[in-house]
């Protein structure tokens, strides 16, 4: 009696065991504030980051699939060296040779975003892939046909069972599992980051930079993030091949013409071109289009004339946005081509 006693005791025990191993479980990622840093806008509790989530989501970032003849990913456009954004492309560029209507933007700090894109067109981080991913002049597919794909294929059933605990491929969990890719590409180690945390000072002629810097462009490239969710008018004269009317597509408000988001400058240094149209190749040169700009009282107050800097001035400015510059971030192997 008491032997079969035992034998049951065990046999339960490694029932309890193999139910343990093949209840699925994920591991959690904890998502870091930067002291000092203002929280975040987007709600993880919607979208809680795992680790599977994350890995998930960078090998989406990476494969081709998800264009209509699969030989453009995210990366493509967005490649982690300059700052998840397309060095030396003014406009992004798509399936069949096509070019876009826009410089692709960079992905840092998505977290602390409102709205994305240059005119404000999505509102929400998880939905914002469906513009490329949708438009003709880049990867040309639809989610539904990204997500047929993803379900014949053995390789990702697996990962998505391990993410969301069922192979069954969705659209809302491809979304998700980009967004905690994209949630993690937070860049905060700067040589800036440095000195505000006081493990590093800057030069003389950074710190005569951050000087103007704060004089000039602080009110729109607001600390630490160096960006806002402000759409501003700054001075650039329409394109006429591209006839980009900005902000005012979105809204259809008269004032909103040629107003664009106001762009991060973490790692300016590496995401040119710059502008919403990629005009401008150099720092020098977005630095002379604010020094000579033409007074219009509808831009801010700081743009409402021109920044009448000498030349040693513009060198400092330079100098000092080159703090922002985050090599841990833009090399960071997690961040890379999964292999």
């Amino acid at each position: 009696m008491k032997t079969q006693y035992l034998n049951s005791v065990i046999l339960a025990l490694l029932l309890f065991v193999c139910l343990a191993f093949a209840i699925q479980k994920t591991t959690p990622i904890y998502f870091e504030t930067p002291k000092n840093w203002p929280k975040p806008h987007y709600d993880f509790s919607k979208n809680p980051l795992t680790e599977e989530g994350f890995q998930l989501g960078r090998k989406l970032f990476y494969d081709p699939i998800m264009s209509r003849d699969s030989t453009i990913s995210c990366a493509s456009c967005h490649l982690q060296a300059t700052g998840f954004t397309h060095v030396d492309h003014e406009l992004s560029h798509g399936i069949d040779g096509k070019i876009g209507t826009r410089n692709s933007m960079a992905l840092i700090n998505l977290a602390w975003k409102k709205d994305f894109l240059w005119d404000g067109g999505a509102n929400h981080l998880d939905v914002q892939p469906l513009n490329p991913i949708t438009s003709p002049f880049e990867m040309d597919e639809t989610l539904e046909h990204i997500v047929a794909k993803l379900q014949k294929s053995k390789q990702y059933r697996p990962l998505f069972e391990a993410a969301f605990g069922t192979s069954k491929v969705t659209g809302q969990h491809t979304l998700k599992a980009l967004s905690q890719f994209m949630l993690l590409l937070t860049s905060s180690n700067a040589k800036y980051d440095q000195v505000m945390r006081r493990e590093a000072v800057f030069s003389e002629s950074e710190q005569k930079g951050y000087v103007i810097f704060k004089r000039n462009c602080a009110s729109c490239h607001t600390e630490p993030l160096f960006a806002s969710d402000k759409f501003e008018n700054n001075g650039l004269a329409i394109d006429p091949t591209l006839n980009d009317i900005g902000r005012m597509k979105i809204t259809n408000k008269q004032e909103d013409y040629l107003r664009f988001k106001v762009p991060t400058l973490r790692n300016i240094q590496f995401t040119f071109p710059y502008m919403h149209d990629g005009r401008f190749k150099t720092l020098t040169e977005v630095i002379k289009h604010y020094n000579s700009i033409q007074k219009n009282k509808n831009r801010p107050k700081e743009l409402a004339q021109p920044m009448h800097l000498s030349d040693n001035d513009r060198v400092d400015l330079v100098a000092f946005l080159k703090t922002l510059s985050d090599t841990e971030f833009l090399f960071n192997p997690r961040f890379s081509f999964p292999k």
